[in-house]
């Protein structure tokens, strides 16, 4: 295998795993003002995703690192032609994490609280958006610069893209939280997955088969098949009460997409409206030199933060109850 389409398939796998774990941390907070009544049931709800919140998002910033360093074409076409809604999740996201720290201080956490759910729904869909955008293809010129505007961006296609991944993300959220918490907190995240699943399985059916006819190749149907089937698993788990298995399904589901996008993507990483304008993995892509070091450096770390990571749920893998929250002071 090339080195290219080794990075490649390396770079889809870190959206997948970022997708996979900070979706449902956005699902969360989007859940915020539906599943947490008072303040006793949000406070809960935070300290579900209180201990592994920071370390999902390093999964976008080593993303974001390893798309510089192996396809810096790609790095800069993306960032300057997406530059406003990129600028807008990266905000949303720094507003978050500041609410995250500086809520359980505040003698008014209900502002905070709103910072913790517009925080989580502006990224979870305009993360939809930009990867809908780059599926379709953008008018991009023969430097491969962005020629296009931001309504460019705003097109039916990318706002179902938005709609999809906010909508998969608080189901991921609801399974997520009927997973690691008991009681009415339980209940409700289990009503909320029984009401959003079926419309999360039409909207993706929607969105997948669309993008199947319009970039899809035949052997990411497959794709398709399995990511439908891991949502009516979650649906079907979840009213067995099986926690466990419901958000083992939807994150299957989150990992499929993930992976069917890009396998319709390739071998771009980047089309343009013209097709000889777009960005492959071999126009985009650094140096041989440069992509042998990165694949050194990957072989040798990435078990190591897998491991700290997979050690980190292991220690915070007890469910919550109102009970053992703390009450603030």
């Amino acid at each position: 295998m090339e080195l290219t389409t080794l990075w490649f398939i390396l770079i889809a796998v870190l959206w997948a795993g970022y997708f996979l774990l900070e979706g449902f941390d956005f699902g969360v907070g989007v859940l915020f003002p539906v599943i947490g009544r008072d303040d006793a049931d949000r406070r809960t709800m935070l300290n579900t995703i209180g201990p592994v919140w920071d370390g999902n998002e390093v999964w976008l910033l080593v993303a974001g690192g390893a798309t510089f360093a192996a396809f810096p074409e790609w790095y800069a076409t993306l960032f300057s032609g997406f530059y406003l809604p990129l600028f807008l999740i990266l905000l949303a996201l720094i507003v978050r994490g500041v609410a995250f720290e500086y809520r359980h201080r505040s003698d008014d956490p209900s502002r905070w609280d709103q910072a913790i759910f517009w925080g989580s729904l502006v990224p979870a869909f305009l993360w939809g958006v930009a990867f809908a955008n780059i599926l379709r293809g953008v008018p991009l010129d023969a430097d491969h610069e962005y020629t296009g505007t931001l309504f460019t961006l705003l097109n039916p296609y990318a706002l179902l893209g938005g709609v999809v991944t906010l909508a998969l993300f608080t189901l991921h959220g609801a399974v997520f939280l009927a997973l690691k918490t008991t009681g009415e907190l339980r209940d409700r995240a289990v009503r909320v997955t029984r009401t959003i699943g079926p419309v999360t399985v039409v909207v993706g059916g929607a969105f997948l088969v669309i993008t199947q006819f319009m970039t899809g190749v035949p052997a990411t149907w497959a794709g398709v098949a399995l990511a439908a089937a891991g949502l009516v698993g979650t649906l079907v788990a979840t009213l067995r009460g099986r926690d466990g298995w419901a958000f083992a399904a939807n994150g299957l589901a989150i990992v499929v997409i993930t992976f069917t996008l890009f396998g319709s993507l390739f071998p771009d990483v980047m089309p343009a409206l013209d097709p000889a304008n777009s960005l492959t993995v071999e126009n985009a892509a650094s140096t041989p030199y440069t992509l042998t070091v990165m694949t050194w450096v990957a072989a040798i770390f990435t078990p190591i933060v897998l491991a700290y990571q997979a050690w980190t749920y292991w220690v915070f893998r007890k469910r919550l109850t109102r009970t053992e929250t703390p009450v603030a002071h």
